[in-house]
């Protein structure tokens, strides 16, 4: 087992490993006359890493935080930038300052906007969302966004009607499809007629529509896509969706945790069972005695432990607290004892946490 002088909990990033998926999505997608806004806010926007979004291809570097654009701004990328988030109103300054796009769906905030750009003499360009059912931001009211577009055509001199766009999985779990797309075409050609001519952007959506490039079934007006989750891991559309991601590295990201304790304990809790820590009434299954470890990491770190993906054979994740990290060691036959590091793969969910946690060490090869 490893023995070195690293800080614990590390995530260990691959940029080679990184980089290569970039270039294969951004490459399938140019295939099918689709630009990527590579998304940055799954490893939040760490600007080592941010870089090789740019590197490798993509059109666009986009966020839903102002705070990793500025950063990704620091550290010397070259734009463009573009913020995924409907913006607040007391960040449109910095909106207009850090980034050149963003996704709007408010018209009063809209107006704002174009009083900002011309206070710091700048123009913006803008995408307006459409919602399509999912059921998080948009115009769900087509009539209102074909108006609101019309607006910024004739009367904001500052904001540039830039195209139309939609999200969908995110909150309402709705399915990204041909037929969604073709609603989303339908709905930028009724803008097209009411401003009296072609919009240069339809962005039909993130990872999850990134499928239908996968089918060729993706309608050709679509040309544009905002891609973080399936640049970074590429393991969510092979578990969820049953894509073959092999072509792309799904060990990009590493996670590090040192043991810090060995013992045979028995399965079940001896006493009064009640709430665990964070409230929650939970099961157990008897066993008998086995031998477990404990690792220096909890959901103060990443969140849901259960999502971690051992590289070792024969450790199960048994659960834990906000601090540590209980395995069932039982089975394996690696003889682990305190001060071994056991390697995980991460999904999504925990990378946005481990990135973001001051606890963990990220270190970049």
């Amino acid at each position: 087992m490893e023995q070195t002088i690293n800080q614990y909990p590390l995530l260990e990033i691959d940029l080679k490993k990184l980089r290569n998926n970039i270039e294969q999505v951004v490459n399938r997608c140019g295939e099918a006359g689709i630009e990527v806004a590579g998304v940055i806010k799954g490893f939040n926007g760490i600007p080592q890493v941010a870089e090789q979004f740019k590197l490798g291809g993509c059109r666009y570097i986009a966020s839903s935080r102002l705070e990793q654009i500025e950063d990704a701004k620091n550290y010397g990328i070259e734009g463009p930038f573009m913020l995924i988030r409907i913006a607040m109103p007391s960040e449109l300054e910095r909106l207009v300052s850090l980034a050149d796009y963003s996704l709007q769906s408010e018209v009063s905030v809209i107006d704002a906007l174009n009083e900002e750009c011309i206070r710091q003499n700048k123009k913006h360009h803008v995408i307006l969302m459409a919602d399509l059912g999912d059921l998080r931001e948009g115009f769900w009211d087509k009539e209102e966004l074909a108006k609101t577009a019309l607006h910024i055509e004739k009367d904001l001199k500052n904001i540039h009607l830039l195209g139309v766009g939609t999200n969908l999985g995110c909150y309402g779990s709705i399915k990204p499809t041909p037929e969604k797309m073709n609603e989303l075409v339908e709905v930028a050609e009724k803008i097209e007629e009411t401003i009296g001519r072609q919009l240069e952007v339809i962005s039909g959506g993130a990872t999850s529509s990134f499928t239908m490039v996968h089918d060729k079934t993706m309608p050709s007006r679509i040309n544009h896509l905002r891609i973080g989750e399936g640049i970074i891991l590429a393991y969510d559309l092979q578990k969820d969706w049953g894509y073959d991601m092999s072509y792309l590295n799904m060990d990009a990201f590493t996670l590090k945790a040192q043991i810090i304790e060995v013992k045979d304990k028995p399965t079940y809790p001896v006493g009064e069972i009640f709430i665990d820590a964070f409230g929650n009434v939970c099961e157990y299954e008897d066993r008998g005695i086995r031998r477990r470890a404990l690792l220096g990491l909890g959901k103060l770190d990443a969140c849901d432990l259960s999502k971690l993906l051992p590289r070792t054979k024969n450790i199960e994740i048994l659960g834990g607290s906000s601090d540590h990290t209980i395995l069932d060691i039982e089975d394996n036959k690696d003889h682990l004892q305190v001060g071994d590091v056991v390697e995980f793969d991460v999904c999504y969910t925990t990378m946005l946490f481990l990135t973001n946690s001051k606890n963990v060490t990220v270190q970049c090869i």
